[in-house]
């Protein structure tokens, strides 16, 4: 059975580092901060102008003026900062994120990512995602490995438009925990209720097992 999409976000929150800052996409993306250890200092950044967010808010706490990039209320945390956007695309197009996540509907064997746009969709913009993939020092993906009609989203190449080249390193879906290097996707860990060999079978891109293939831990 695959993975629920805050099993994704516990795996993934073990790649954030004591120190980081840490920008995290809207979906799947947004959980992470939920699982990251509470001795642990990582500052959050929105890309909407703020450095430092909070937890959500609970209902008597919500403050209408204080939202994330997908204007979710939240909140901030002591010794938070607010900015205006050019200033938080200073801060992302300079390598000053460690990691960000982000949601993606394709990913392949190259380390293209595709996740702003379907052709004949409306759309409201690419948001912060190319300028993301370009300037963080560390991308992970969270997605589902498969879509509605149970084809892969783990391609020999993308065929949706780009969002970025050669940015993806590592991606983690409800099936398991997938690396992307010159050979191609490489089956990492797999998720328990599952085999190293569905995942490779649920993988469209050129794939291979890893020698330590383990279960995945959270």
């Amino acid at each position: 059975m695959p993975l629920t999409r805050d099993q994704i976000a516990k795996r993934i929150s073990q790649e954030v580092e004591d120190g980081f800052v840490v920008n995290l996409g809207i979906g799947i993306p947004t959980l992470v901060a939920n699982y990251i250890p509470e001795n642990m200092f990582v500052m959050l950044q929105s890309e909407n102008g703020l450095l430092g967010m909070g937890p959500f808010p609970t209902e008597d706490k919500v403050d209408a003026d204080l939202i994330n990039a997908g204007k979710q209320t939240i909140t901030a945390v002591d010794g938070s900062a607010f900015f205006d956007s050019a200033t938080s695309f200073a801060m992302i197009r300079g390598g000053h994120v460690d990691l960000t996540v982000l949601g993606a509907m394709q990913v392949d064997q190259s380390g293209n990512i595709a996740n702003w746009m379907i052709p004949g969709k409306m759309v409201k913009g690419m948001g912060g995602a190319m300028d993301l993939v370009a300037g963080a020092k560390k991308v992970v993906v969270a997605m589902q490995h498969v879509d509605k009609h149970g084809n892969s989203k783990l391609l020999e190449k993308c065929d949706l438009p780009f969002t970025g080249l050669g940015c993806i390193q590592k991606v983690v879906t409800d099936y398991g925990v997938l690396e992307i290097d010159e050979e191609g996707f490489c089956v990492k860990e797999y998720a328990p209720d599952l085999s190293p060999e569905e995942v490779a079978k649920a993988t469209a891109g050129k794939v291979r097992i890893a020698e330590d293939c383990k279960v995945m831990e959270f």
